[in-house]
């Protein structure tokens, strides 16, 4: 990994440690509970509600994905004995 890649994941590393963020993933989580199918009057607002449901899913797993992503790179630099 080059530096510049280590910064990359560093930062979002300090980003995610950050009460802010605890916050935000709080807040969104909230958010993306409180559809309730039954409240949508038409198939539009029904779509409209999906996706807007699908970003907030992005935003509460890209934590996830940035470590996971982080610990792929490792475990392969691992195996190549780098």
């Amino acid at each position: 990994m080059t530096s510049e890649e280590e910064k990359y994941y560093e930062n979002y590393f300090d980003l995610f440690n950050t009460e802010g963020w605890k916050q935000l993933v709080n807040e969104i989580k909230d958010i993306h509970q409180s559809y309730i199918v039954e409240n949508f009057n038409t198939i539009e607002e029904l779509y409209k509600a999906k996706g807007e449901r699908e970003i907030l899913g992005r935003v509460l797993n890209f934590e996830n994905g940035i470590e996971a992503a982080y610990a792929s790179i490792k475990e392969g630099q691992a195996d190549t004995g780098e």
